[in-house]
């Protein structure tokens, strides 16, 4: 199973915003260059994060993005389905009348016991604690050689 490069290029983003804003606007360029993500593919996910209520956005020559609101209160499971819908490893999940077998499919009830550990997971993790891991492996000095730490969206750990 992989998650797509719109979650993980997302969770990067916010992770950025929360690192870098300091109470103001972050530039979508600025993000852009800093996650080495096209400008134009990281437009389409700030609206689909604008739309859940994740970001706020303000135009002109000093607009930019904000978190809608404190890190500590966007958990990560908001993010990921602000960006590719319901978490579900396999359709089945999300429709159980695409398939004949679904009420009585032993490995559907393995792919929902799958898709509830990710919840839990992302459900109990928020912004704010991706953004401590952050400052904990900048900390410790372990950066790309960039000048800026980038973090491996699903281990917390630095990518060089």
């Amino acid at each position: 199973m992989k998650i797509s490069t719109r979650a993980r290029y997302g969770m990067r983003a916010m992770l950025d915003i929360a690192v870098h804003s300091d109470g103001g606007l972050v530039l979508l360029k600025d993000i852009a260059a800093r996650q080495e993500i096209s400008k134009r593919y990281l437009e389409h996910m700030m609206t689909q994060l604008r739309n859940s209520g994740l970001v706020v956005s303000e135009r002109g020559a000093s607009g930019g993005y904000r978190l809608a609101r404190d890190p500590g209160d966007i958990r990560l499971d908001e993010i990921f389905e602000a960006l590719e819908g319901e978490i579900a490893v396999v359709e089945c999940i999300r429709d159980a009348a695409i398939c004949s077998r679904a009420d009585e499919c032993v490995t559907r009830d393995l792919w929902c016991e799958v898709a509830s550990a990710i919840r839990s997971v992302l459900g109990t993790k928020t912004l704010a604690d991706l953004k401590k891991r952050y400052e904990r492996v900048k900390e410790q000095g372990r950066d790309s050689g960039r000048g800026d730490v980038r973090v491996h969206s699903s281990t917390g750990r630095a990518v060089k």
